[in-house]
């Protein structure tokens, strides 16, 4: 498959040693996200936006052999942003 990195990190320093009190994870129709309740009675909260990404390939196959003669852009869908 193509070497494309889709790796994004991301720093929360706001609750740097905060103690966690409890791991939520919701997942109904509407709302879909992992909540993280400090003893301070803060949350953080991760919303999850459900996508799909395509990554085409045109490629020639001979004796079992896979030639790739292009990768495309991927396609991603569309996700609502908050």
């Amino acid at each position: 498959m193509a070497d494309i990195s889709l790796r994004q990190l991301a720093d929360f320093p706001e609750v740097k040693d905060k103690i966690i009190d409890a791991v939520e994870l919701s997942s109904d129709d509407e709302f879909y996200g992992i909540t993280l309740r400090f003893q301070d009675k803060t949350t953080l909260t991760f919303t999850i936006e459900p996508c799909v990404i395509s990554f085409p390939v045109l490629a020639h196959w001979a004796n079992g052999e896979e030639k790739r003669l292009k990768l495309y852009k991927p396609v991603r869908s569309n996700v609502q942003r908050v």
